[in-house]
Order: C-alpha cells, then sequence, then structure tokens
C-alpha cells in the first residue's frame, strides 16, 4: 500500500503546531508542515491558498495533494474548507473548535471545554493533542540524563508558562508559586524550565530564591531546550495551568502531575475535568498517583486512519 501523507497547517502559534504535528505523524506515513500567511478569509481555492503556504524550515513548497490535511486554529479551519471541492479526495481533520459548521470536515477532534455540538464527525478529547511519544521522550532522557545526575531524588520537574489573553500570571501568583517550589525543594531536587511567556518578576524571583542552590537546575534559555530531557528524567511534574498543551503533555508521559492554576476560566474547567477523573491535582494538593501515560492523540489518530482505509477502499472500489 502507497504511504499516507499528510500536511500539518496552521497559523505558526507554537501550541497549535505541535497538536497538528503530532496529529499527522501519529496518523500518516509522510509529513510536511507549513504555516499559513496572512489572507483574507473569503478567498476561496486552492489555487489561490496554495501560494499562502510558507514551508516549515528544511521544507519544500506545497506539491499535488496529500492524503490528509490536518489543520489548527480559526483561519487554518478557513484554508480547510476552502479547499473542500477542490480536494475531494483529501481527508481534512481540524483541531480546536473550527468557529464554523463541523460538517465542513471530515474530522473535527475538540475539547470537553470548547462547548462544540455533539456530531457523528466530531471526537471530544479530554487532554489536547500533541507531539510526546515514548521515542521523543527517550531521546530527551539521553540528552539529559548525565546533567541531571547531580539533582537530588526525587526530581521534580518544572515547566512555567504565563500570561494569556485571558489571564494574568500577577506577582502574587508568582510568590504563591515560588512558595509551592519552597516546599517541593525540601523534598527533593528541581529541574525548571521557563518559557518566553514567563514574566521578568518570576524569573528575577527564582534567580534570587534558587539561584545558589546546587540541587536547583534553571533553564537560563541558553543552549539546549531541557523541555522534553525534563519530562522524561522527572519523577513527578509541577506544571502552570495556563497551557492545555503543557498540561497534556505531562500526562503523557505518566508521572504524577500537579498544576498550578492560574485562574483563567476556561482553563479551570479543562483543570476541574482533570482533577475530577483523578489525573492530576491543583497544587500545592498532592499528585494522584498515576500508573501510566494519558494521551488522546493515539484515539484521534485511529479514527483518522479509519477514514482513510475507507476513502482508499473507495477509491479502489
Amino acid at each position: 500500500m502507497d504511504p499516507i501523507t499528510a500536511w500539518a497547517v496552521t497559523t505558526g502559534e507554537a501550541g497549535m503546531r505541535a497538536q497538528a504535528r503530532g496529529l499527522a505523524h501519529a496518523a500518516a506515513d509522510a509529513v510536511l508542515e507549513f504555516e499559513l500567511a496572512a489572507a483574507p478569509l473569503w478567498r476561496p481555492g486552492l489555487g489561490r491558498w496554495r501560494e499562502r503556504l510558507r514551508p516549515s524550515p528544511g521544507g519544500g513548497p506545497p506539491e499535488g495533494l496529500p492524503d490528509l490535511l490536518v489543520t489548527c486554529g480559526r483561519r487554518s479551519a478557513a484554508f480547510s474548507a476552502a479547499l473542500a471541492s477542490e480536494a475531494r479526495g483529501v481527508v481534512r481533520a481540524h483541531i480546536q473548535d473550527p468557529r464554523r459548521s463541523v460538517a465542513d470536515f471530515d474530522l473535527v477532534i475538540v475539547l470537553g471545554h470548547d462547548d462544540t455540538a455533539a456530531a457523528p464527525n466530531v471526537i471530544e478529547t479530554v487532554t489536547a493533542l500533541h507531539e510526546i511519544t515514548p521515542e521523543r521522550l527517550a531521546a530527551g532522557a539521553q540528552g539529559w540524563r548525565q546533567r541531571f545526575a547531580r539533582l537530588p531524588r526525587p526530581l521534580t520537574g518544572v515547566a512555567i508558562g504565563g500570561p494569556t489573553r485571558r489571564s494574568g500570571f500577577s506577582r502574587a501568583d508568582g510568590r504563591r508559586f515560588i512558595g509551592i517550589l519552597r516546599s517541593a525543594r525540601l523534598q527533593g531536587g528541581l529541574a525548571i524550565t521557563p518559557s518566553r511567556r514567563t514574566p521578568g518578576h518570576v524569573r528575577r524571583c527564582l534567580a534570587r530564591t534558587f539561584g545558589e542552590d546546587s540541587g536547583v537546575f534553571i533553564f537560563d534559555g541558553a543552549g539546549d531546550n531541557p523541555y522534553l530531557g525534563i519530562l522524561a528524567l522527572s519523577d513527578r511534574l509541577l506544571v502552570t495551568g495556563d497551557s492545555v498543551s503543557m498540561v497534556s503533555e505531562a500526562l503523557a508521559t505518566g508521572r504524577p502531575v500537579q498544576v498550578f492554576d492560574t485562574g483563567e476560566g476556561r482553563h479551570q474547567r479543562f483543570l476541574d475535568t482533570l482533577v475530577g477523573r483523578g489525573l492530576a491535582s491543583r497544587a500545592p494538593a498532592p499528585a494522584p498517583p498515576r500508573t501510566g501515560p494519558f494521551d488522546e492523540t493515539p484515539r484521534a489518530a485511529a479514527a483518522l486512519r479509519r477514514l482513510l482505509q475507507e476513502r482508499r477502499t473507495g477509491r479502489s472500489g
């Protein structure tokens, strides 16, 4: 059987790219990633949209059509819908609420808190899709095992986000968060990675509190990113709740997960679901024990592969 080809198309946001890439790689054999440049949403047609696709680094221009198109985000949903008449053989999957009729797609994958109406082609997931796999975790562990070997155990891995459009990361939040980290340090080591969104006041407080502590690693932004290594090698994980993607990736490791609640409304509903299902806790409450990874990406990918098989069978029939 010919290999399954896919395009992963977003508007370039890191979280959207990770979701689209993760699903595309889980469902297809060969994946090309594209970023959709700004364009009026009303312009239909593949010919006009093709020139708006910017390949990812190392990629080439779009040629032909893939078997599968995976999009994430409102503008890329419009792109996918614009291809409907010209790409009838392409299976089109969209991640997140497309803010348009779900009938425009073969499959729509949404989080429970998106409040998307139920439909036969809609899959509701508990966590966000992502590209964390056992293979990627193993590679991350290999690159960071020696560097983290000096840190005391149990090791708490800490991933810090920052303000969003709907919520801040106030100085009071920062003080509360540092207090939780102090308590975790009394029990073992810390491996901390801020993000580009992490406020300066949080970074400065981290440096003042732990900068001279040999039992704490703080990523300063230089050199290799330790994120995968932290996910792979920590005994437990503490993640800020502003990023549904980071929380979902933490749960995919199988480690106990605590979430620092930053107070964003929709994200609180997401966290309520995780706590209710015993998947995570609100820090500083102890993380529930875990017996294995929780990952919704394989379920969505399996549904896509069934659609792809049906499409191919229909072509050959």
